[in-house]
């Protein structure tokens, strides 16, 4: 019995020497865990690589801080975002860089930011950038897949998002309207061909078919609708053009000549350009311009059309007038613009507008009072990837055009 006692005693210790020395070899080592969280729709703003600002606050729900690309130009996200962002001088203040307006080395007051707001295309979820102070949150994460296209009110607060809905025997496009703050939204009547804001608070939407188009105006909730002008004509596309009056023009297609029209307060059309094909005409905020794109012998022409004179003035950059964006005052238009020579052969716009072909392009600024053209950006000298500006937007004080590169739903700003 004693040998038996002396064995037991014998194991013990060595199990103890064994636990001991487990524990002081392994205890620091640590533990594996597989987060299974995914967010089956990615990362909502993308995967910011490389850059000077590429962190992720967690409470942002994966937005990132923007990417530094160089001093002036910021890819705010990989997206993919849904084309039609909106900029405008947020409420929300940030601090001016050291030294910028007293000259020393201290931070000054807090000055108004310029702000961005988005949408995602996979989640349909809104999202706010803050350009100055690099700054990136969710304002809203009610899930609308498959959004095609956003508009927004001037000051961020409400987006139509327009999607494709209903069944697969009657689709349909459905128009949701969604409040930044995160109230419940509202939907707009089924079928809308375009919608654009007016003024402030108000909103143009235009119904368009095989028994002709209407347009109609409201308030921002859908209320007080009035019929602004109805046409035979179906496929049109049509723009606010200031005073109450809307520029329209017939599909662009570089297939057949197409027509711009200005539309009167009184509804009246009265035909401004045409028949040229590929036409797509862009009316400036107060209605004094129009800048046209067509095509002549295939190649791709722009000129700024005075509404009131009909002067027209061939710009010296060619380009799809979608490709640009009107600054709030009428003194400038900035345009997404082919590198000369980059163009491939095909039918404009249409194969532009159907993913087929797309373009390598430099961002230009059109200097609408002295009637010149100057390079604004050179995206290639400052990525390694080429742009196909589209959605480009411009806040209302000239300090930050934002764009969206077609290729990959990246968005963009750039220090004006």
């Amino acid at each position: 019995m004693r040998r038996v006692l002396i064995i037991l005693a014998i194991l013990i210790v060595l199990g103890g020497l064994g636990a001991a020395a487990y524990f002081f070899i392994f205890a620091g080592t640590p533990t594996l865990v597989v987060d299974t969280g995914t967010n089956p729709f990615g990362n909502p703003a993308g995967d910011a690589a490389g850059g000077e600002s590429d962190t992720v606050d967690p409470d942002t729900g994966g937005a990132a801080a923007g990417t530094v690309v160089t001093q002036r130009l910021i890819e705010i996200t990989k997206g993919p975002v849904v084309p039609g962002a909106v900029a405008f001088i947020s409420s929300s203040t940030a601090p001016l860089p050291a030294g910028e307006a007293s000259g020393t080395s201290t931070v000054s007051l807090p000055v108004p930011d310029t702000e961005v707001r988005y949408a995602l295309r996979e989640s349909g979820n809104l999202f706010s950038y803050l350009f100055h102070a690099r700054a990136a949150k969710r304002l809203v994460n009610k899930t609308i897949p498959g959004t095609q296209e956003a508009t927004w009110l001037p000051d961020g607060s409400l987006a139509y998002l327009r999607y494709a809905g209903g069944t697969a025997e009657n689709p349909e496009i459905d128009t949701y309207a969604l409040p930044a703050d995160g109230t419940e939204g509202f939907f707009l009547p089924v079928n809308i061909a375009g919608i654009a804001t007016v003024g402030s608070s108000s909103v143009f939407s235009l119904s368009s078919g095989g028994n002709g188009s209407i347009g109609t105006v409201s308030k921002a909730d859908g209320s007080a609708s009035r019929t602004a002008f109805s046409s035979p004509l179906g496929s049109l596309s049509a723009r606010p053009a200031g005073s109450g009056q809307f520029v329209a023009y017939t599909k662009a297609t570089g297939l057949s000549g197409g027509y711009a029209f200005l539309i009167d307060t009184a509804g009246a059309m009265n035909r401004l350009f045409g028949p040229v094909p590929g036409l797509v005409a862009l009316p400036s905020p107060l209605g004094t311009w129009a800048l046209l794109s067509y095509t002549e012998q295939g190649n791709l022409k722009t000129s700024l059309l005075n509404i009131r004179t009909r002067e027209l003035i061939a710009l010296p950059v060619a380009t799809i007038a979608d490709k640009c964006a009107w600054t709030s005052d009428e003194s400038a238009v900035y345009c997404g613009v082919p590198v000369p020579g980059s163009l491939a052969t095909a039918t404009y716009p249409d194969d532009w507008y159907q993913g087929a072909v797309s373009f390598t392009d430099r961002i230009w600024k059109i200097d609408v009072g002295g009637r010149f053209a100057e390079l604004a950006l050179d995206f290639s000298g400052a990525t390694d990837g080429p742009l196909d500006a589209t959605a480009l937007t411009v806040d209302p004080r000239k300090d930050v055009l934002v764009f969206l590169n077609k290729r990959d739903g990246s968005l963009w700003a750039y220090d004006l």
